[in-house]
């Protein structure tokens, strides 16, 4: 149960840590009286070679590569930061959604220094981390809409505050960036995926094939995407019978038609929900996109396209900052800790924590 204290009225200064799948991260970031922060550090070190001959992300490898490295990059943060412990107002972890193994170690190691260096704990949800960083990077007010594509995570959500968090539809089977993944490995472009098959798709003509729009028109926010992911795989089923192989421009062609489909399914879901809640967000509406998936150029160019038509600002945090890292942590950490929040040291790792359980 986390403890409330009287908000503070100071700087706050975090150490954050990010251990929820293949990113072992250490960040220092300082949130000042007024709400604006500073990033004074970010390490983040990358499996992605770890993982690569298994075409995914092996959780048990994760795990023993976040005990090996993460001694070394808080350290490494406090160095770049030009800080010690005893500057430290809180530290921020980490602890879920994401691989348990994973979160227990970050989990632990936190505890551990919060208890030695007598600072508060944070115990951070991952997904909120990535819906918060649009208020470090870009200073942004609430409420605003949030779109949440991070890992196995696709959201719409209504942020109307610290905790406050109105889920208004999410995937009813895969999310938008394991469709990525799984489309990419359906065509052998290798690991991990989304980045792959955006590069693929860079060379190729979208209009080649003609791919299904799952849930277009239908009521409410929801999104599916595991249909078309099956339709990827029948055309491309087709096409190694008819030609025995996957050509490099078959390859292109395919990605391509797969992210301008996405591209489309998104903005009409999120056309819907963005129409619905204008009123409810102020004369100067955003939309924020967050997660891993924010990085694609591609989905940027379309969804801003769309806020242009409709009355929107898009705001998307700098593509370091979209995919895993522990700036959005320490930032986290740093709102809950000036609104007077910070939790027991035994707080729990939890491997499912939805955003809109959340409160402060």
């Amino acid at each position: 149960m986390s403890q409330a204290q009287p908000q503070s009225k100071k700087a706050l200064t975090l150490l954050g840590i990010e251990t929820s799948c293949d990113e072992t991260a250490a960040a220092v970031v300082r949130r000042h009286a007024d709400g604006s922060g500073d990033i004074l550090s970010n390490q983040i070190l990358s499996q992605v070679e770890d993982h690569a001959p298994y075409g995914g992300v092996v959780p048990e490898l994760a795990a023993r590569a976040h005990i090996r490295h993460l001694d070394g990059l808080v350290r490494g943060a406090l160095s770049d930061a030009n800080l010690t412990f005893d500057d430290i107002d809180g530290i921020a972890v980490t602890s879920g959604p994401g691989l348990i193994g994973g979160v227990i170690v970050g989990l632990l190691e936190a505890k551990g220094m919060a208890l030695a260096a007598q600072c508060p704990l944070i115990a951070v949800n991952h997904l909120e981390g990535h819906a918060l960083t649009a208020r470090l990077t870009d200073g942004i007010s609430f409420p605003y809409l949030l779109l949440l594509v991070s890992g196995g995570h696709s959201q719409l959500l209504l942020v109307e505050g610290l905790g406050r968090y109105e889920k208004l539809g999410g995937t009813i089977d895969d999310a938008v960036g394991e469709a990525f993944d799984k489309t990419a490995k359906l065509m052998g472009l290798g690991f991990p995926g989304g980045p792959a098959l955006e590069q693929t798709a860079k060379s190729g003509d979208a209009t080649r094939y003609t791919l299904p729009h799952p849930m277009k028109g239908r009521e409410g926010y929801d999104l599916s995407f595991s249909g078309l992911k099956t339709a990827v795989r029948t055309h491309l089923v087709k096409e190694l019978a008819a030609n025995g192989h996957l050509s490099d421009q078959v390859k292109a062609d395919m990605a391509a038609a797969f992210q301008e489909t996405v591209g489309n399914v998104l903005a009409n879901r999120i056309g819907k929900a963005m129409e619905h809640v204008k009123d409810r967000l102020g004369a100067t509406p955003q939309l924020v996109v967050a997660g891993g998936v924010a990085a694609n150029q591609a989905l940027r160019a379309r969804l801003n396209t769309l806020t242009e038509e409709l009355g929107y600002t898009l705001i998307v945090p700098p593509p370091k900052l979209c995919t895993d890292n522990a700036v959005m942590i320490a930032w986290a950490g740093a709102e809950r800790l000036h609104a007077g929040q910070q939790d027991p040291l035994n707080t729990a790792p939890r491997a499912r924590w939805p955003l809109a359980d959340l409160t402060l």
